[in-house]
Formats: C-alpha cells, structure tokens, sequence
C-alpha cells in the first residue's frame, strides 16, 4: 500500500508510530524505507517487516539479547501471518491479494489488526 507513497513497512511503522506513541521521529522511519515489496526482490513482506520493527521498539528496551520476550513475541506474529496468508513471501503473497488501485492495502491492514491483537493478548511491559 502506497499511502502518501510509502510502502507496506513504512506504513505500518508510521501508523503504529501514531497509534502507540512510539516516539519515532523522521530518521527513524527512514529504516523501514528499504523493507517494502519484501526488500525490493519478493522476499519477505514488508507488511511484516515493518510489524517486526514495531515489536523491537515495544518489547526491547536496550539490546535484542536483552530481551526475554522478543523472540517469542516475533514467533507468535510470523505464525499468525504465515497463517492467515501461507506464506511470508511478498511476491505470493502479491499475487493473490494485489489490486492495481488500492495496492497491498489489504494486506497492510490484516497485518495491522494481527499485530494490534499480538499486543493486546501479550502486552509489552511498562
């Protein structure tokens, strides 16, 4: 989904940026620029990417290896995506839901309401 012309990593960065009040200033965003249409090549969606993003900024507080939570939190995600569309591909995953107006909204949009109900049922502390 291109809203203002990001791409799906974007997107989800700056809507939960919005939504959670996660601080994230311009530069920030910038990070996410490179994940979109599974990093350029079809790989991994960026939809998901950018939900990994999210849950880094919510769930570690300095270092990754730090963390107690993050690995577990990123499992139950990438599960609940690989379910709801078979594949973490972007490419496969484009082929089937793509729309030449709307792009990957609904994509982008089932990857926010699976995140929005991750974090609802397994809340970051603090």
């Amino acid at each position: 989904m291109k809203k203002n012309g990001f791409n799906c990593a974007e997107t989800i960065l700056r809507v939960a940026n919005d939504e959670l009040k996660l601080g994230l200033d311009k530069n920030a965003f910038l990070l996410a620029a490179g994940f979109g249409g599974g990093m350029g090549v079809g790989n991994v969606c960026g939809a998901l990417t950018g939900s990994i993003m999210v849950l880094g900024r919510l769930y570690v507080k300095d270092r990754a290896h730090e963390s107690t939570r993050i690995k577990d939190v990123e499992k139950k995600l990438i599960d609940a995506f690989e379910k709801e569309f078979g594949t973490l591909l972007c490419t496969p995953i484009k082929d089937k839901h793509f729309h030449p107006e709307h792009k990957c909204k609904a994509v982008v949009l089932k990857t926010a309401e699976l995140l929005e109900e991750l974090l609802a049922s397994d809340p970051p502390a603090g």
